[in-house]
């Protein structure tokens, strides 16, 4: 497959700058008008066609859409409580009541087999005025794609980018409330089961070396608050049996909780979400192991279900952030001024009490 060109191959080719190859198709009032000549006579050489024109209409207000770009298939968006709770926000924020709202999922597959197919998502390729991007991992191809073309965005969760328009919690805090609850009960011997360390279908027991190369930013800061809370009381990275399922679903999380349940006598399970929490407790029913009695069980997020199981887990407010994502999307695209530092907004989370934990 032929390479698809970018504005870092013009500037290599010119022998200039990224920013000025920027400047020359976006801010020619930047650079002067003999390296603007010489840049555009390089990308015309070599083949590159320049940012995308459609996109740069599509920037000035004309397309009256907006893209929701997250990880995995399309199904999650109607089938995971959090992803369902946040497009919820969007849709009610009077903010863009009068947008399109697209979803552009990407498949983590493809990141392993072919990044430059990943930075040509049609979300990069003029269909939106601005994009909401959530919970992508670092280093995401699609990340320099959407820098490139100057596509306002906004940030849910992850990829926690330097200088971009965020919005999220304290996972790394939250987290260490979760494990510290367990430890206050008496629990020393604990699982957790972690959705995704990285997005290469791993599933299986967490190692140190593992852990090192996560990354899936939520899940690395929250697994790095549930180590550091056992550490304050004597228990090293061994003593946790740490399992990946490898996906966000149900089928994969009740796998990981057989696995983890069948292979280590621990007394209680911290999750990374409210969906893990659940599948734990039904495989902790199937293999006859009651909870609260003989486990402990504690979750992420306050997603719907957990309340009418009876989940001790931690609330964070998914609705709000989608709420305050359009609220941020429409600050960047109303036509004023931009905002002249980067939005942000850090939500509190709380731990919530109910009946699937208790003293050892």
């Amino acid at each position: 497959m032929m390479k698809r060109l970018s504005m870092k191959d013009v500037a290599k080719a010119a022998g200039v700058s990224q920013p000025a190859v920027s400047y020359a198709y976006n801010r020619p009032d930047r650079i002067s008008q003999n390296q603007r000549r010489h840049i555009l006579e390089t990308a015309e050489r070599i083949g590159y066609g320049g940012p995308n024109a459609l996109g740069r209409s599509l920037r000035s207000g004309k397309v009256g859409a907006i893209g929701f770009m997250m990880m995995d298939k399309l199904s999650l968006a109607f089938e995971d409580p959090s992803t369902i709770a946040l497009l919820k926000g969007i849709g009610h924020s009077g903010e863009v009541q009068n947008l399109a709202l697209t979803l552009f999922p990407l498949n983590h597959n493809a990141i392993l087999a072919d990044a430059e197919l990943v930075s040509d998502s049609l979300a990069v390729r003029g269909l939106v005025d601005g994009l909401i991007i959530t919970t992508l991992p670092d280093n995401h191809p699609v990340i320099d794609q959407v820098l490139e073309r100057q596509i306002p965005f906004v940030i849910i969760d992850a990829p926690k980018l330097e200088g971009a328009n965020f919005i999220g919690i304290d996972d790394y805090g939250a987290a260490r409330t979760q494990m510290r609850h367990l430890l206050e009960l008496g629990h020393r011997r604990i699982g957790i089961l972690v959705d995704r360390l990285r997005p290469d279908n791993f599933v299986g027991r967490v190692t140190k070396a593992r852990f090192s190369k996560a990354s899936e930013a939520v899940n690395r800061d929250r697994l790095k608050g549930y180590v550091d809370a056992a550490t304050d009381v004597r228990l090293a990275f061994a003593d946790l049996t740490i399992y990946e399922a490898g996906g966000l679903g149900e089928t994969a999380g009740r796998s990981a909780a057989f696995s983890l349940l069948t292979s280590a006598k621990v007394t209680g399970v911290v999750t990374t979400s409210d969906v893990m929490a659940l599948a734990c407790m039904k495989a902790a029913e199937d293999l006859q192991i009651a909870v609260p009695e003989k486990l402990s069980v504690i979750g992420f997020d306050d997603i719907p279900d957990a309340v009418r199981a009876g989940l001790t887990t931690i609330q964070q407010p998914m609705v709000e952030k989608g709420v305050v994502a359009s609220q941020f999307i429409h600050a960047l695209l109303d036509g004023r001024d931009p905002p002249a530092t980067p939005m942000l907004k850090i939500f509190d989370t709380r731990l919530v009490l109910r009946s699937s934990t208790r003293a050892i």
